[in-house]
């Protein structure tokens, strides 16, 4: 029986299994594969999706990307979407570090994408997801071929005294074991706003189609990010934007920037990219946040952009090459 939730409006691409795997520490991550009919294959794309994503929302662009060659992976962090939730009653984004996002990754990679996905492997990373990708790639410098980044959370769009008030209240809040409240958003109900005020997507249809999704499947919403998500997610920006970690982060990488951006910094965006010389940018005008989920105007310079990027010219050392069935 699946475990994916299917609409009429979100029609999904056809899947070769899917399910759960438990972490090493007790966390039940759902998964799903999806498997190209292209032969030989170009390769493998893992999916990081952003806080309060789920596999669902990415049926579309996983059609492309099996329609480009590649099979894909796709998985729901602990704590939202078909995963397992921290707690029972509560729908707040929560996470108490990144560490713990490491280890579903790499749960899911040992279990699912290194015995049952044909190589090289990419990674497609979306905001909160592309910040976990970059936490974690010295530790695939040697699995990873390339990495596409999109509006990668790095830091948010306020002033510097804002930005570090947040910081700040968001690890008191978690020194006195408030960590679980809301920051802001609240509720997962309170957290959809018509699509008129939304900054995620100026395409009403698949605004559309993501909400409809939610609507017929609560279950799989969070709300608002929690005091410790937030200290969670400022700890791991920190860890990335060391210098001895960008300087251990080699695997190729694409970040693509929405310019109509107003959930995370294109300036931190920017500060990063020039630092990371494995890393290089590319900015999409007009573009709102999910830019995966944005209009086709928008949405076909990210895709031909991806496809451009991967799977890249096999030169990369010790990485199998593309079409490789070992």
């Amino acid at each position: 029986m699946t475990t994916l939730r299917f609409t009429e409006s979100n029609p999904a691409p056809d899947i070769a299994a899917d399910g759960h795997v438990e972490t090493p520490d007790g966390f039940s991550v759902r998964y799903a594969r999806f498997r190209a009919d292209a032969n030989p294959v170009k390769g493998t794309v893992v999916i990081l999706q952003g806080r309060n994503e789920f596999i669902e929302k990415y049926f579309e662009t996983i059609s492309d990307i099996l329609d480009a060659g590649f099979d894909v992976v796709a998985f729901d962090w602990r704590g939202q979407g078909g995963s397992q939730r921290f707690f029972r009653r509560i729908d707040s984004g929560y996470v108490d570090s990144f560490e713990q996002y490491a280890i579903d990754l790499d749960t899911v990679f040992e279990q699912i994408v290194l015995p049952d996905c044909r190589p090289p492997y990419f990674i497609l990373g979306h905001s909160s997801g592309a910040l976990a990708a970059l936490y974690t790639a010295p530790a695939y410098v040697n699995r990873i071929r390339r990495m596409v980044l999109s509006s990668p959370f790095l830091g948010l769009p306020a002033s510097d005294f804002k930005h570090g008030a947040t910081r700040a209240v968001t690890k008191m809040m978690g020194f006195l074991g408030l960590g679980n409240l809301y920051v802001y958003g609240g509720s997962a109900a309170r957290l959809r706003k018509p699509f008129e005020i939304n900054p995620l997507t100026s395409d009403s249809d698949r605004y559309a189609r993501n909400t409809s999704v939610l609507a017929e499947h609560p279950e799989l919403a969070i709300g608002g990010p929690s005091a410790s998500w937030v200290s969670a997610a400022f700890r791991a920006i920190d860890v990335v934007s060391d210098p001895e970690h960008m300087a251990r982060t080699t695997t190729p990488t694409l970040v693509l920037m929405a310019g109509a951006e107003s959930v995370v910094s294109n300036a931190a965006i920017e500060t990063l990219t020039t630092r990371l010389r494995s890393a290089s940018l590319l900015t999409i005008d007009g573009a709102r946040h999910e830019l995966m989920q944005e209009a086709d105007i928008y949405r076909e310079q990210f895709m031909a952009a991806l496809l451009a990027f991967i799977p890249g010219s096999g030169a990369e050392p010790g990485l199998p090459a593309a079409g490789s069935s070992d």
